[in-house]
This record gives C-alpha cells, structure tokens and sequence, in this order.
C-alpha cells in the first residue's frame, strides 16, 4: 500500500486565527507538525495542504512539500480531497496541522487498521482516548464518540454521549482525537457527498461518512499530546517543549 500523511493547514481559525505561524521554540507550529510527521518514517511523502501562501512558503522554504488549495473549503477532509485526487496513492492519514507533538505509536496504530483488513470492508480509522474529567466531557469543544463491541464508531457528538441517566454505571467516555487514515475511495465519495443534517447540527465532518454508510474504525490510545486551538494551549506547548 502506498500511504501518504495530509496535513490540513487553515490559516484563519475561528478560536485563534494564525495559530499554526506562532512561534514554538524557534519555529512556526505548523514546521513543528510538518517536522514530527516525517519523522515518524511512516509515510512515503508527507505535505502539507493550506489556503495561505504564508503557510505555504514557510514549509517549502525549509524544503518540505506543500500545495496550495484550489477552492475555498469548510473542511479538512475536503482540502485533502482535492489534494490527492490525481495521486496514486491508497491510505491518506490526515495529520491535524495544530498538533506539533504528533507521536510515532497513535499513527502506526490506525494504518495497521488497514493493513489488517484483508477484505477492504473499512472505510476509514481513527483515535479515541479515555476521558474522565466531567468538566471535559461535558465540553462541547471536545468531541465524545460512542462504539460498538468491535470498536466501530457508532456516532460523534458534542454532547455527553452515552446520556449517564445513572451515575452508578461505571459508563466509559471517549474524546475523538482529529487523526483520521482514509482510504482513497472514502475521501472521494466524501467530497461529492452533500452534508446532511446531523452533520450540519453538530459541526463534526466525521458523521458525514456515517450518514453515508461508512464503516469507521476507532483505536484507543493513551497518548493525549497538546492540540494547540487557544494561545493558553500555546503557552503549555512552549513549557513541554523545553
């Protein structure tokens, strides 16, 4: 299989608009992604994907790949889409352009999904990890995903899911992490999809694919990183870093 990594790189965010060019230790966060993709030494190519020519020029000029968006896009998958259209290419793991401590095992662990399904019946696969904090999962900036007894995606929502009507359940709660590995087929038939409405209701693209039919297989992972959507989360970043 041949297996590339996407790196969707918005330049203007809603919760902090430019945070892939702030600084962190010396380089722009999105470098630092670029940099943590390639080196896992999982992918045969790694580019990044962005509307902005500043982000654009920042990795080409530390030779690293880049292409620049055609249109305009509501979403990552949609970016990567027209991306990989023409490549030869059969796995494309998206790589969340904020996450600078992206790590080697969380990767490996969605592409050996595909590498074990011999029979092609999955569409897509990504990561979960466990979540306790009430204030967390109750945070409707933290996506909770709910699975069936084979650890497929059963629905994402912003809401507290499952609803704990009894506490003295010991209910097990799970944050969707944004790195997806899709095959080629599904990210196409995803960008001709129209959206529907529990996507349009939640603002998660993931339900798109379930809406559709897709089959999303989800991995559990105790790493939980630092993804870098306000400048506290930049501050944190800078102290881990050193």
């Amino acid at each position: 299989m041949k297996i590339i990594a996407m790196i969707p790189a918005r330049y203007a965010a809603s919760r902090f608009p430019g945070k892939l060019m702030q600084d962190l230790q010396g380089k722009p966060v999105i470098q630092r992604t670029y940099e943590a993709a390639v080196n896992t030494g999982l992918f045969q190519e790694v580019y990044v994907v962005t509307d902005s020519t500043t982000i654009y020029d920042t990795i080409t000029k530390v030779g690293g790949k880049a292409i620049m968006s055609i249109k305009e896009h509501e979403c990552g998958s949609d970016r990567i889409a027209e991306a990989v259209e023409s490549m030869d290419v059969d796995i494309i793991v998206n790589v969340q352009g904020d996450e600078p401590f992206t790590d080697r095992e969380s990767l490996a662990s969605v592409i050996e999904v595909f590498k074990d399904d011999v029979k092609k019946e999955i569409d897509l696969a990504s990561l979960m990890t466990r979540i306790t904090d009430w204030v967390e999962i109750n945070d409707p900036n933290t996506v909770k995903v709910i699975v069936d007894n084979q650890n497929f995606a059963l629905y994402f929502s912003r809401a507290p899911i499952p609803y704990p009507r009894s506490r003295e359940l010991d209910i097990p709660y799970f944050k969707h992490k944004g790195i997806y590995a899709f095959r080629k087929s599904a990210l196409m038939d995803f960008q001709r999809l129209p959206m529907l409405i529990l996507e349009a209701t939640e603002k998660i693209e993931a339900i798109r694919y379930l809406e559709y039919g897709k089959k999303i297989k989800m991995v559990e992972t105790s790493v939980t990183g630092i993804e870098i959507d306000t400048p506290e989360d930049l501050e944190k970043a800078k102290k881990v870093w050193k």
